[in-house]
């Protein structure tokens, strides 16, 4: 794959980034290195690997899940700065529009 002009421009659009002079001299650099190490990967001897599914052979470590005690919606609201009635107030993040 040349790696050129064109190309970098079509990626960068893809992006919406804007690469001009020195830059794009930098990024052909960059992606002519790496597609050599990809190619170094193609080249590697995979005959007899197999692929790896997981990095590790334990099952699942994660802890049960279980319910535990609540607090009442009148504890919850008891040290709120704001609240009304029985919701927290906020102030608004969102414009309409």
């Amino acid at each position: 794959m040349e790696i050129n002009n064109d190309l970098i421009d079509k990626l960068s659009a893809l992006a919406k980034l804007e690469f001009e002079g020195e830059d794009k001299e930098v990024i052909k650099a960059d992606l002519t290195k790496m597609l050599g190490f990809v190619e170094k990967l193609n080249n590697v001897d995979t005959e007899g690997v197999e692929p790896l599914i997981y990095m590790t052979d334990e099952e699942s470590v994660m802890r049960e899940d279980v319910a535990q005690s609540v607090i009442s919606q009148e504890e919850a609201l008891k040290n709120a700065p704001q609240k009304d009635s029985y919701y927290f107030k906020v102030p608004k993040v969102l414009k309409k529009g």
